[in-house]
Formats: C-alpha cells, sequence, structure tokens
C-alpha cells in the first residue's frame, strides 16, 4: 500500500497584485508542517509539485524543516484553476484588479466580502451552464487534475511514499471523485482546506482511497493563529 500526502499550500499573498507568493504566515506555515511531517512520516520516497511558486516556496521551506533534500518534480496536472478567470466571468468589472481591491475595501470585511463574492463565481464555473465561457471549464479542470494523479503514480511506482505541494482545487477535484460528492457540493470541501492541511490519499492495485482529509492539528493550540484558509 502507497502514501500520497497533498499538502495545500501556506497563506498566499491575499490582496496583493502578485498572489501568487507565500505571506510571512505561510513561510511559517510551511516550517511548523515540516516540523510535523519530519516524525510522522520517515520515509519519503519522491516529492511532486504544481508549477506555481507558491507550491515551491511550500515545498522548500516544509523539506527544509523535514531535512530533505529530495528535489521536487513538476507536475502541471496539479495547478490551480484560474480564480481571476472565474471572478472576471461571474463579474467583468473585477477583471481588473484595482478595481477589485477598491471595491473589497469599500466593505467592512474584505476578506468576507471576497468569500462571499467568490462562492458565487465558483459556483457559476462548477454549474455546467457557461462551460464555454471559461478557457478551463469545470469537467476539463477535474479531468486535468486526475489524470495528473495518474501520471504521479505512474512515475512514482507500488507501495511508495510521496509529498505533493499543490492547491485547494485539486485536493478538492480529487476527493471529490474518491468519495463521489455531487459537484454542486465539492466546493463545501474546499472553503475548509486549511492551509499547508494535508489530505491523504492511500493506493495500491485495487484503488485509490482517501484515507484523511485536511488534517492540520499541527496548527492547533498553541500555534492556532497559524491557521488560515486563504
Amino acid at each position: 500500500m502507497g502514501a500520497l500526502y497533498l499538502v495545500r499550500h501556506g497563506q498566499a499573498s491575499f490582496g496583493a497584485e502578485d498572489y501568487d507568493q507565500l505571506s510571512d504566515v505561510g513561510v511559517e506555515q510551511a516550517r511548523v508542517l515540516g516540523e510535523a511531517l519530519r516524525a510522522r512520516i520517515p520515509q519519503v520516497d519522491a516529492v511532486f509539485t504544481g508549477t506555481m511558486k507558491r507550491h515551491a516556496q511550500t515545498a522548500e521551506g516544509c523539506l527544509a524543516s523535514m531535512g530533505l533534500s529530495l528535489s521536487p518534480q513538476r507536475l502541471p496536472g496539479f495547478d490551480e484553476f484560474d480564480h481571476n478567470e472565474v471572478i472576471a466571468r461571474f463579474d467583468p468589472r473585477f477583471a481588473n484588479h484595482a478595481r477589485l481591491v477598491e471595491a473589497l475595501a469599500g466593505t467592512p470585511d474584505p476578506r468576507r466580502a471576497f468569500q462571499e463574492m467568490f462562492t458565487q463565481a465558483v459556483a457559476r464555473w462548477t454549474g455546467g451552464g457557461h462551460d464555454t465561457d471559461y478557457t478551463e471549464p469545470w469537467p476539463t479542470f477535474q479531468a486535468r487534475c486526475l489524470q495528473g494523479l495518474e501520471e504521479l503514480l505512474r512515475q512514482l511506482g507500488p507501495g511508495k511514499t510521496a509529498l505533493v505541494f499543490t492547491s485547494g482545487g485539486p485536493i478538492t477535484a480529487i476527493s471529490r471523485e474518491l468519495l463521489q460528492i455531487p459537484v454542486p457540493h465539492a466546493f463545501r470541501l474546499n472553503w475548509t482546506l486549511a492551509n499547508c492541511g494535508v489530505t491523504k490519499v492511500i493506493y495500491s492495485e485495487r484503488g485509490r482511497y482517501l484515507s484523511s482529509l485536511n488534517e492540520h492539528g499541527h496548527f492547533e493550540g498553541s500555534r492556532r493563529a497559524l491557521i488560515t484558509y486563504r
């Protein structure tokens, strides 16, 4: 029986022009995660990441803390969907990042306002009624993530252990498939995924199975300030 540990990246730079880089909190999350995994996973056979900066930065911090010198292999199948396009198709005004920031700044709680808007935007994207509006509609995205999983397993081979640094979208797509959750409810998983949370998939010749979802106990107790979702 092999095991894949799917790690959602550390907190990225919410509200910045370049979202795709870790915040100071995200860097600390990756370090603390590595401390937790060092004792928990004594043998790691391979490391994989998506191609985004936040994936690579999370892997770098986590692996350094674990004392591992493995070089990550990059797989585009584990990249996040284009959240900017999903938002812009929902509200064309927000194709301009400055307008989005301005609109959020005018609300009592910008993060909550963003989440409410983004939830509606994602519902439009996954709903199936506007697939031609998107460069990568939901069915294409999910297929890409599942193909990425199969490619990883082909490279890894049977009975191995791997760390996979990715984003909430691919973790949601893979978990949805393994649990057979209806698509309209899939992103109820996504909204609860913590930064640097860990989802474990076990695999063998009999199939792939979700063993655990969104583990983030390494941030509870004295480190609860490190629990973030965006």
